[in-house]
């Protein structure tokens, strides 16, 4: 029989999992509604301003990764700004789905609901080492960038879906990844870092999913 004392340490490893894992995604909703406000603020706003506030959100976000380990609050406050500038970056694309095919806009955010309650689950319940496919997932997503920079210049058939459809899987197996991270962490300072990833990749599967929908 196990002794008492030695449930202690599972209880508590499974109450700090718990107290982690619901400070991370209510950091991620949170960030979500700062997004949306974003995207309201900015729907009129020009592409000229959106590549800015885009190089703004990468700086914010890189910031962020300097200070996690210092101070949990900045870290906080600077992943509420990162999604205010990323919500004022994407307001013009989704400004335009919404005067085009606003149907476009609440499919997208329905099936990126399903698609990150899914995968998340997947990966947050597996217990197979997921940092491997990380890897590889992180140089097919460099490839899909160069895809996109190619598709810029040279029209290929179906080109967007494509992309977009590459997108998702590669999405999928991240999303899986940043959710057993969750699950692994220890570390409540982390939170901050993994809500900016798992808000990134919801962020990414919604775009996908709305070039897909609105393609028409």
């Amino acid at each position: 029989m196990t002794s008492p004392a030695g449930a202690v340490p599972v209880r508590h490893d499974r109450d700090e999992t718990a107290k982690l894992f619901g400070q991370t995604m209510g950091l991620v909703a949170a960030t979500a509604g700062v997004f949306a406000l974003g995207a309201y603020i900015g729907r009129d706003l020009s592409g000229g301003w959106a590549i800015l506030f885009w190089i703004a959100s990468i700086a914010v976000l890189i910031g962020m990764n300097a200070v996690a380990q210092r101070s949990e609050q900045l870290a906080i406050g600077m992943l509420f700004g990162f999604g205010l500038l990323i919500g004022l970056a994407v307001a013009p694309t989704i400004s335009y789905y919404v005067s085009a095919d606003p149907q476009a806009v609440w499919q997208a955010g329905g099936a990126t609901a399903l698609f990150i309650a899914g995968f998340g689950a997947a990966g947050y319940a597996t217990r197979r080492d997921l940092a491997p496919l990380a890897r590889a997932l992180f140089w097919a997503l460099i490839a899909l960038i160069g895809f996109g920079i190619v598709l810029i210049f040279v029209r290929i058939p179906n080109g967007e879906l494509i992309y977009s459809i590459l997108g998702l899987v590669i999405f999928a197996g991240l999303t899986m990844f940043d959710f057993q991270r969750l699950r692994r962490t220890r570390d409540i300072r982390a939170a901050p870092l993994l809500a900016a990833s798992i808000f990134l990749d919801a962020l990414n599967v919604f775009l996908f999913f709305l070039s897909i929908f609105g393609r028409d």
